[in-house]
């Protein structure tokens, strides 16, 4: 997988990835023109759909038709000697089973983006000088 992010103005980046196109850039009160999510929020949602989609291919897998479904995800980047923090929040129809849910909730921790920030990470950089 791969995202490109070329940027159009102060802090604004237009973002490709495949075929598809976003923009992030920072707020005003950090001298950016709020005119996209910053890449903080884009963060927090790549974590809230993956986990939804997650819930939604798993649900139909079961051939569970549990309607309408909402993850809220909420962000804490961490500060000096304490660790990021995100939080979850699920919303899931009333009249799913009790082991439904706890099913689902299970499943949700699952999703690629959950495991890949729980997980190592390891970065490859280097610097390619172009004219």
């Amino acid at each position: 997988m791969k995202a490109i992010a070329r940027r159009t103005g102060t802090y604004t980046h237009q973002i490709d990835v495949r075929e598809h196109r976003l923009g992030a850039d920072e707020g005003l009160d950090v001298g950016g023109d709020d005119d996209a999510p910053n890449p903080q929020e884009l963060l927090a949602a790549s974590l809230a759909s993956c986990t939804a989609i997650t819930i939604e291919m798993y649900a139909k897998r079961k051939g569970w038709d549990i309607g309408r479904i909402e993850v809220e995800a909420e962000y804490t980047p961490a500060e000096r000697g304490a660790p990021t923090r995100f939080k979850l929040l699920l919303r899931l129809p009333r009249d799913l089973t009790s082991e439904q849910v706890e099913r689902l909730s299970v499943i949700a921790a699952k999703c690629p983006i959950h495991r890949t920030l729980d997980g190592e990470v390891m970065f490859d950089e280097r610097i390619e000088l172009v004219g």
